[in-house]
């Protein structure tokens, strides 16, 4: 089992920066990537940005590349998604996501065998 916890999620203007967090326990050495996905109102659960767990490489979206980053700190078991000139499409839930798989790029959501809580991110113009 792997739990995910994320956490930096707010209310920020357009323009303004915002960092997520998504902290991993429990069997975290059988993890093969972990993304962030988000999920507005009406909307599907669409892929944002993965990252490889032990290469650290990465994956993003056309609309978000030049935007937001990626990472992780492996030695607390944490992912980051560093989220900078937000719009107000940007507006959504954000997930992050562990696959114990190869897939990649880790763009569908069918192999993603944990799911966090989620985290409400809002932007304001």
């Amino acid at each position: 089992q792997v739990q995910l916890v994320e956490s930096g999620g707010g209310s920020v203007q357009a323009g303004d920066s915002l960092r997520l967090s998504c902290a991993a326990s429990g069997r975290t050495f059988n993890v093969y990537t972990i993304s962030w996905f988000r999920q507005a109102p009406g909307k599907e659960r669409d892929f944002v940005a993965g990252i490889r767990w032990n290469t650290g490489g990465t994956y993003y979206i056309d609309s978000v590349k030049g935007r937001f980053t990626i990472s992780r700190d492996n030695a607390k078991n944490t992912v980051y998604l560093q989220m900078n000139s937000l719009k107000p499409e940007d507006t959504a839930v954000y997930y992050c996501a562990a696959d114990l798989g190869s897939t990649w790029p880790p763009v569908s959501k069918r192999p993603y065998n944990y799911w966090g809580q989620g985290t409400q991110v809002t932007v304001s113009s």
